[in-house]
């Protein structure tokens, strides 16, 4: 897979209340340009409600509660976000959402775009690194998760599920894969 001059990939991760935005509240983003030199963006949402999975608070380790009084309003959030990919996105480049998943990462970052701002500055671009990794290792479905992943890119290290740290460790994971797919 080889990248135009015209693509800047953006690494993505979100962390959640539940499993759909339509029902849940999207809690936290973290973003990351490709490049070594790293542009980052990090930032935590008030809740839309107060739904929330035990399961997915306990993989976040956020607080429903500290976010209602210090996180940022969404529509705030997200004009803050668009911004960022405006200003790591070079003029007549293409911004490419990257995530580990990506379409969950997906539902969620694009639904808040469009119900906040009316628009999603990425359009409908999404690499998503399963598969991505299932082509290049020609693997099943079932070889795609995080720990036949990690064993392969991050030296058997796990996503921490803190949204930020989790993208840098995705632009990892994906150069690793350019290059191998390069190679």
């Amino acid at each position: 897979m080889s990248t135009t001059p015209n693509e800047t990939y953006i690494s993505v991760d979100i962390e959640t209340a539940g499993p759909n935005p339509y029902d849940y509240s999207l809690l936290s983003i973290g973003a990351c340009t490709l490049l070594e030199s790293q542009n980052t963006f990090y930032v935590e949402l008030k809740p839309v409600n107060d739904n929330a999975t035990t399961e997915a608070l306990a993989i976040s380790r956020l607080s429903m509660e500290k976010l209602a009084e210090h996180g940022e309003q969404p529509a705030v959030a997200m004009a803050r976000f668009e911004a960022w990919v405006k200003q790591v996105t070079p003029d007549d480049y293409q911004p490419i959402f990257v995530a580990f998943n990506a379409p969950f990462d997906w539902m969620f970052v694009n639904d808040y775009f469009y119900r906040y701002l009316g628009r999603n500055p990425f359009g409908h671009t999404a690499l998503d690194l399963k598969a991505f990794y299932m082509g290049l290792k020609g693997v099943s479905w079932s070889e795609t998760s995080m720990r036949y992943v990690a064993r392969h890119y991050l030296d058997d290290r796990h996503l921490t599920h803190h949204a930020l740290s989790d993208a840098l460790d995705q632009a990892v994971i994906l150069r690793s894969m350019l290059m191998e797919a390069r190679a």
